[in-house]
């Protein structure tokens, strides 16, 4: 077989899709690191003041770094600097010296005179050894550059025409110098003056040109010690800044995760009491603190249980002399025809009065239920809309007596949940009979709909209405909005508790809205499945969030009917 090569377009592509990927790759990384440490800036007290501390060392290393590095560097210069100033002055004055006392006359005399000076010129300076340069400032020159590994294109502008425009004669002492960058990439510095040869008194450029090399090492050196100390100290410090703060912050972490354990019902966790520190007396006022909630959680949680065992006991025991006042109350009020009309008047109202309190007791023992746990619904299949039916027709007396006329929308014939058919027909039941107790004799509006998820149910009524506050406490166990109000339905007070009881054992919502004047809506929203859960409630609270979703709003119909909400 052979092996064909992949055209070199498809390496390319290849090659940059990998590239692409390793970009990315980082890029997530790099995101997903800052995100990791900005949580723990937010979260861990201790990772920020170590974090913190260290960062501020760290500034403070670095300035203090930069400033001995620049103090040391200044000095490690000027000392070189008039070392090298003071022998580069006195070795090109003795140059200068000798060119001009020469009597050499030619050539040959003049080159020998040059290679004279050369062991002066290549002479050791105090710490480094220099190169040297003697450059023609004319053409035709006498003689020839000459140099030691050193060029005039290496030579500062500056300094070569500040030479150049020297003179020999009158500028005598005069001697130039400047930094450059040696051959090899290290620093230099060069002093230069300008001097005559003869026969023909010709002028050149000297310079020595000293190499900065080992100062620089020696800086390089320096700042890799200033470099380990810094991160020792860093290290050091941010040891005992991680010592200190655990200590300190140990104690509020122990007391955050006590405080989340007592919060989660767990009374008895307590913090460690160490020494007799302040950590240690937070400690035990913590613990005192702790004691003291637990002891009054505990006696609330008797009262409570002492309360509900009284309720219940109660509601038992009188159930029986109840049973027998009913029926002698039953017995008066059938016989009340042949009564005088007080006697038969009192009879009728012992009949209702006792039928009403026989009511208050059966949802006080419900309530007793709910508060024991011992409630539990008997879930089967259940058409919604036909409870709703139920309901309207078992409460029609009632609402032709509010003067309310019911109507029905829904686009469902049958609208089947699981749930428990009686709970459901009772939360319902209160709802409709509350609008019309609140109705003013104005229509009611029944809303069904359903989703993939749940099924809701909302009762409208547009009579009094409520305001936000009162919807919050429309729920809590015998609450008025208007104490002075008389129930005009003869209900115990207890009827919404125990309809948001039902609701929440379906785990579902029971909601209310109301404003004054405008009336209020009721809305039961239930799991399609037993066990099931639902984001949002297919039916809207309020007229105001139907107009802005989108919805028709609920029309009165007839007397009592079932509408179909247009499509």
């Amino acid at each position: 077989m052979e092996a064909t090569a992949a055209p070199p377009s498809r390496v390319r592509a290849l090659h940059a899709a990998l590239l692409d990927r390793v970009r990315r790759g980082g890029r997530f990384l790099q995101r997903h690191l800052l995100q990791h440490v900005a949580n723990r800036w937010r979260r861990s007290l201790l990772f920020k003041t170590v974090t913190s501390t260290l960062l501020l060392v760290a500034l403070a290393c670095g300035g203090v770094g930069a400033f001995l590095s620049h103090q040391i560097a200044g000095a490690l210069y000027e000392e070189r600097f008039d070392q090298y100033l003071a022998e580069s002055s006195t070795d090109l004055m003795k140059v200068k010296e000798v060119f001009r006392t020469t009597t050499a006359t030619d050539r040959e005399e003049t080159d020998r005179l040059v290679s004279d000076t050369r062991s002066l010129l290549e002479g050791e300076g105090i710490d480094e050894p220099r190169s040297y340069l003697l450059q023609p400032l004319h053409r035709d020159p006498y003689v020839s550059p000459q140099g030691l590994n050193f060029t005039a294109s290496q030579i500062p502008v500056a300094l070569a025409d500040a030479v150049d425009a020297s003179d020999a004669v009158g500028d005598a002492d005069r001697v130039y110098w400047s930094a450059l960058e040696l051959p090899s990439g290290g620093p230099g510095l060069a002093f230069g003056t300008k001097v005559t040869l003869p026969p023909d008194r010709s002028e050149y450029a000297l310079y020595l040109i000293y190499d900065l090399s080992s100062m620089q090492d020696t800086l390089d050196g320096i700042h890799g010690i200033l470099w380990i100390a810094g991160g020792l100290l860093l290290v050091i410090i941010g040891t005992i800044a991680w010592i200190v703060t655990k200590a300190g912050v140990g104690a509020v972490s122990d007391a955050a995760v006590v405080s989340e354990k007592l919060a989660a019902g767990e009374l008895q966790e307590r913090m460690d009491v160490r020494g007799e520190n302040e950590v240690a007396r937070l400690a035990a006022s913590f613990n005192h603190m702790a004691a003291t909630l637990q002891d009054q959680i505990t006696q609330l949680a008797q009262l409570s249980r002492m309360q509900q065992v009284f309720v219940s006991d109660v509601s038992h025991e009188l159930r029986t002399p109840l049973t027998t006042v009913r029926m002698a109350a039953e017995v008066l009020y059938d016989a009340r025809a042949d009564f005088d009309p007080i006697s038969r008047r009192s009879a009728e109202l012992l009949y209702n009065q006792v039928e009403r309190f026989q009511a208050l007791l059966a949802d006080l023992l419900e309530i007793s239920r709910f508060d024991a746990g011992a409630a539990a619904p008997d879930m089967e299949p259940t058409d919604i809309v036909g409870v709703v039916r139920d309901v309207i027709e078992a409460t029609e007396p009632l609402l032709l007596k509010s003067g309310s006329e019911v109507s029905v929308v829904t686009r469902e014939e049958r609208c089947v949940v699981d749930a428990d058919p009686r709970r459901i027909e009772r939360i319902i039941r209160n709802l409709v009979v509350n609008a019309a107790e609140h109705g003013e004799g104005r229509p009611i509006n029944i809303a069904v709909a359903a989703n993939d998820d749940a099924v809701a149910v909302a009762v409208r009524d547009h009579g009094i209405g409520m305001s936000e506050e009162d919807a919050g406490h429309v729920f809590d166990r015998f609450w008025r909005a208007d104490p002075a109000r008389a129930r005009t339905t003869g209900g115990s007070g207890l009827g919404l508790s125990i309809a948001l009881e039902d609701a929440r054992l379906h785990g579902g919502w029971l909601q209310a809205w109301g404003r004054p004047g405008e009336g209020s809506c009721f809305r039961l929203t239930l799991p399609r499945r037993e066990g099931g859960t639902f984001e949002t409630s297919p039916v809207p609270l309020s007229p105001y969030d139907s107009l802005r979703a989108g919805h028709r709003q609920l029309l009165p119909g007839g007397p009592v009917r079932d509408e179909e909400e247009p499509s």
